[in-house]
């Protein structure tokens, strides 16, 4: 696909803990337009400070969960990824 060698540039939203670590409640990163989920989740771990959360993150492209981590996600300019981390309390 000729596309992968251009970047896009997309807006991550953080929620609870992730928005307290990463300091921020949005951020925009350049990426690959094409990326596994797994791969993502790990480059916005280390980005944005999150490894404290990281083995319950849940992560969603356009509102809608991704479930699994090998699938790859098709990115547009102005996407939005959620990062959702575990609730606690319970």
């Amino acid at each position: 696909m000729e596309r992968t060698s251009s970047v896009v540039n997309i807006n991550v939203l953080f929620f609870a803990k992730s928005r307290e670590l990463a300091k921020t409640s949005r951020a925009e990163i350049t990426v690959d337009p094409v990326v596994k989920a797994g791969n993502l989740l790990i480059q916005l771990i280390d980005c944005f400070n999150l490894r404290a959360i990281s083995d319950n993150l849940i992560i969603a492209h356009n509102e809608n969960y991704i479930e699994n981590l090998e699938a790859e996600i098709y990115l547009c300019k102005g996407d939005e990824i959620a990062v959702i981390p575990p609730i606690s309390g319970g």
